[in-house]
């Protein structure tokens, strides 16, 4: 079989490429709705998909400095609260500014930091999987082995009594 469509017209080349290009787009055209589609169902599934961490750490200031200026102090008392609350607000302004231009010159930053962040996590987990791994295996106490002991440890050390009263 070919792939080439008879030459009806004198033009017949043409139309072989135009009808290919056509397939083409038709392609994309699939499967960028079919991507779409699963996106859609994706997000009223679990909800909208977590923005890159730059978008993260800012959302983060900007709901902790939310907190900060709505605390009201009751240690500063009715008189120094609204100096105290002002105070505050220059404070979390002054560090929402600080941190604003260092998101914005390096976003992928916190992108690298957040992957080196779960591969330090991976590498933990790994090590405390084979170090559990290892204390489960051992069935056996050595000292029902027969093995020598040096007799340290059995005794109680010196201690000292605390009293709790």
């Amino acid at each position: 079989m070919s792939e080439e469509l008879p030459q009806s017209e004198e033009g017949g080349r043409e139309a072989v490429d135009e009808v290919r290009a056509t397939d083409a787009d038709a392609w994309a055209t699939a499967c960028a709705e079919d991507l779409a589609a699963e996106k859609a169902r994706r997000r009223t599934e679990y909800g909208p998909p977590p923005g890159s961490a730059a978008e993260e750490l800012r959302k983060l200031v900007d709901s902790v400095a939310d907190k900060l200026s709505d605390l009201q102090s009751p240690l500063l008392g009715a008189v120094a609260g609204p100096a105290a609350q002002q105070v505050v607000k220059q404070v979390v302004q002054q560090a929402k500014s600080a941190v604003e231009p260092v998101i914005e010159r390096n976003p992928d930053l916190f992108d690298h930091l957040a992957a080196a962040g779960n591969e330090l996590l991976a590498a933990y987990r790994s090590a405390v999987q084979a170090q559990e791994r290892r204390w489960t295996a051992r069935d056996n106490d050595p000292r029902d082995q027969g093995e020598p002991r040096d007799g340290k440890g059995d005794e109680p050390g010196p201690g000292e009594r605390i009293d709790l009263d």
